[in-house]
């Protein structure tokens, strides 16, 4: 190597060191800010425990409703929840406010998790430092967490397969199959998802003979959605729906809010009225005024003050005697236009 190359390898390798150190500097301030505000409220009150949530979109209306059910339980229980994502100066990923939270040293963090290998070694690595774990709406049954809160996967599979026949049933078919698309998170491993796509295969195949004669049968195929932001999801479903007009599946199958308002927009903007049927998730005012307007034909809603509820009480549980249950399944319920204007009676009394 000559000298020149030697002196611009050096200069090289100077600004990566630079970039880390600028970076690593931006992390611990942000740290410090973060514990500073979290050891002191604002009313100097004496917290008997600290917990975090930590989810991937924390400003969608059912992570707000799943936190607000939360904080409640917390400061009855005269604990202190804070979602880690509003107090910190830019977007962090999941992963890297589980670094945080765990440096930070708090009594419980609440995730939405996922079945990544780094998820398992960060919800491992919080347990190991006397940081209990509680996963919610997706599970890491991999990792040392101490409870998962959400559904049962395979009663949402088979409301959604019990969805797709009440629509054969009622739609006049004439195609030579009824194609389904279940919209789905790509990433790997995810056996609660799984467990879903199962169910509803399942409960597809367990229609009667005289049922199944009625209609043309099913192709159920599934398509990866990129979760990695908001954007990313409209992009990946518009991308989707808008490729061949000429062979758009007869019914979309979301897995959350994100998904179904992505959805319900791309169908709306492109004049596609009609031509999908939306089977969605949540039941968010934009949901439920797709489903008053006969865009969306159903939506299935998860209890989301249950979810907050229970994912406090699994962590003061175990910090008071010592154990807790490993599931906590939150209620779900099917919205129609049969009973869409009672949703929105209690959205509107909720606003």
């Amino acid at each position: 190597m000559t000298p020149k190359n030697r002196k611009y390898n050096s200069i090289f390798i100077g600004l990566i060191t630079l970039v880390i150190v600028a970076l690593t500097i931006v992390l611990v301030i942000n740290f410090i800010r973060y514990s500073r505000r979290f050891g002191i409220s604002n009313d100097d009150t004496a917290y008997d425990r600290y917990y975090v949530m930590i989810t991937d979109n924390s400003n969608s209306s059912f992570w707000q409703s799943v936190y607000r059910s939360a904080l409640e339980t917390a400061e009855s229980n005269n604990d202190c929840l804070e979602m880690i994502s509003d107090n910190l100066s830019r977007d962090y990923s999941v992963y890297e406010l589980m670094e945080i939270a765990s440096i930070s040293g708090v009594d419980g963090i609440i995730v939405n998790a996922d079945y990544s290998e780094e998820m398992t070694e960060l919800i491992d690595r919080a347990t190991a430092n006397g940081i209990q774990v509680v996963t919610i709406y997706n599970d890491n049954s991999s990792s040392e967490r101490l409870s998962y809160v959400g559904m049962s996967n395979y009663n949402l599979g088979k409301q959604y397969g019990e969805l797709i026949l009440k629509l054969a049933q009622e739609k006049n078919f004439t195609t030579d199959t009824i194609e389904v698309v279940i919209f789905a998170d790509t990433k790997p491993g995810d056996a609660g998802q799984n467990l879903m796509f199962t169910a509803v295969q399942e409960t597809v195949d367990a229609e009667p003979d005289e049922m199944r004669e009625t209609h043309p049968p099913f192709d159920i195929t599934i398509y990866g959605v990129d979760t990695t932001n908001e954007f990313s999801v409209e992009e990946s479903i518009k991308t989707f729906l808008l490729k061949d007009r000429e062979s758009l599946p007869e019914i979309v199958v979301c897995l959350n809010e994100m998904d179904t308002i992505a959805a319900y927009q791309t169908v709306v903007d492109y004049n596609e009225v009609g031509l999908v049927n939306i089977l969605g998730y949540y039941d968010s005012e934009v949901i439920l005024n797709g489903i008053d307007r006969n865009v969306i034909y159903a939506t299935i809603s998860a209890d989301t003050e249950q979810m907050g509820r229970y994912s406090v009480n699994a962590l003061d549980e175990y910090f008071r005697y010592g154990y807790t249950s490993q599931y906590f399944t939150s209620d779900i319920s099917v919205i129609t236009k049969d009973n869409v204007a009672q949703y929105m009676g209690e959205d509107t009394d909720e606003n």
